[in-house]
C-alpha cells in the first residue's frame, strides 16, 4: 500500500506528464490544422468523428463540444460504421478519425471506404507515419513521447493529447463564427449556465404579488402589504411612477426611531432611491446589483412604470448564484 505522500507525488508526477504532452502538441500546430478549420467554416454537410476504444470516448466529447458551439457533429464508432453505421455519412460531410496508432483493424478497414465515398479524411493521430496518417487529407498530430501509466500502457496522456486538440480545433471555429453568449444561450436553455444568459428578471417578477402603497399609505397598512405578499418590501407609487421602496430593513428602523408611528406613511419611511430594473434585463445582472447594493430584492419597471419585485430567493430557487 502507497502512503500519503506517495500517493500525492503520483497524482503531482501523472499531472505534470500530460502537461507537458499537452505543452509539447502546440508544435503541432500547423498548416494542416489551419486547412481543416477553414475546410469546417465552409462544410454544408456535418463532421463526423469516429473512433475506437478510448478514442471513441473523446471523439463523443469532442461531438459534444462542437455541437454545443455552432459545429454540427455526428458521432460515429469504428467497429460500428464496417457493419452498417457508414450509411450515416452524406456526401458534404467531413470524417475526423482519432487514434492513437493509427494502424487499428477497423480503423485499416475504415479509411479506404472514405476515400471511396470521396468525403475528407481528417486523421487526428498520434503516429504520423501510420496506414491512417497516410491515408488521410489532413492530419492533426497529437504524438506523445509516453503514456502517464507507468506501464506505458493505459491511454492516459495520449486521449489527453486528443482531448486538448479536439478543444483547440472547436473554439478556434466558435471564434471564426464570431459565436456569441446569446448563441450559447440557444445551444444551452437549460440549466443554471443557461438560465445566466437568458433569463430575464422580469420572467421571475411575473410570478411573484406586486406589493405596493401610495406615498400617504399610513404605516399599519404599509407593514400588511408587506407582509401579506411575503417578498420583504413593497414599491411606494404616485401615479403609477416607482418613487421609493419600503424593506422589512426599513421598518424595524422606523421602530428604532419613532415612539410613536401611528400618523407615520410610507413617504415618511420609504427608501427614495431604489434599485431598478427593466424587466428585459437579464436575472444575473440582478444579481449583481444586489451584490453591489447588499439588497436582498429590487423593483422590475417595465417602460419605467412599476411591474413588480425580484427577490434574492427567486434566483436561488432558478440556480442562478
Amino acid at each position: 500500500m502507497k502512503t500519503d505522500p506517495e500517493i500525492k507525488n503520483i497524482a503531482v508526477k501523472t499531472l505534470t506528464i500530460e502537461a507537458q504532452a499537452i505543452s509539447k502538441i502546440t508544435e503541432h500546430i500547423d498548416d494542416d490544422f489551419v486547412k481543416v478549420v477553414h475546410e469546417i467554416l465552409r462544410l454544408k454537410g456535418r463532421v463526423i468523428i469516429t473512433g475506437i476504444g478510448k478514442s471513441a470516448i473523446i471523439a463523443q466529447k469532442i461531438v459534444a463540444t462542437m455541437n454545443s458551439t455552432g459545429t454540427p457533429a455526428i458521432f460515429m464508432h469504428a467497429a460500428d460504421a464496417i457493419h452498417g453505421d457508414l450509411g450515416m455519412l452524406q456526401a458534404d460531410d467531413l470524417v475526423i478519425a482519432i487514434s492513437k496508432s493509427g494502424n487499428t483493424p477497423e480503423i485499416k478497414v475504415l479509411a479506404p471506404l472514405l476515400k471511396q465515398s470521396r468525403n475528407k479524411l481528417v486523421a487526428l493521430v498520434g503516429d504520423t507515419h501510420s496506414y491512417l496518417a497516410k491515408q488521410a487529407d489532413f492530419i492533426l498530430n497529437t504524438t506523445v513521447d509516453k503514456e502517464a501509466c507507468p506501464l506505458n500502457l493505459a491511454p492516459t496522456t495520449s486521449t489527453t493529447a486528443q482531448l486538448a486538440m479536439g478543444d483547440a480545433l472547436a473554439v478556434c471555429l466558435l471564434e471564426c463564427r464570431s459565436f456569441s453568449d446569446a448563441d450559447f444561450a440557444r445551444y444551452h436553455p437549460g440549466g443554471s449556465l443557461g438560465k445566466r444568459l437568458y433569463l430575464k428578471v422580469g420572467d421571475l417578477a411575473a410570478h411573484n404579488e406586486k406589493p405596493s402603497v401610495a406615498v400617504d399609505t399610513p404605516v399599519k397598512q404599509v407593514i400588511l402589504e408587506i407582509t401579506k405578499n411575503r417578498l420583504g418590501a413593497a414599491a411606494v407609487l404616485q401615479n403609477q411612477q416607482v418613487v421609493g421602496i419600503i424593506t422589512d430593513g426599513d421598518v424595524r428602523r422606523m421602530i428604532e426611531s419613532y415612539d410613536h408611528i401611528g400618523q407615520l406613511t410610507a413617504g415618511d419611511i420609504m427608501g427614495s432611491k431604489p434599485i431598478k430594473l427593466e424587466r428585459d434585463q437579464l436575472a444575473v445582472n440582478a444579481l449583481q446589483l444586489m451584490r453591489q447594493n447588499n439588497i436582498t430584492q429590487l423593483i422590475v419597471t417595465e417602460n419605467a412604470s412599476y411591474y413588480g419585485i425580484v427577490h434574492l430567493h427567486d434566483l436561488l430557487k432558478e440556480g442562478i448564484i
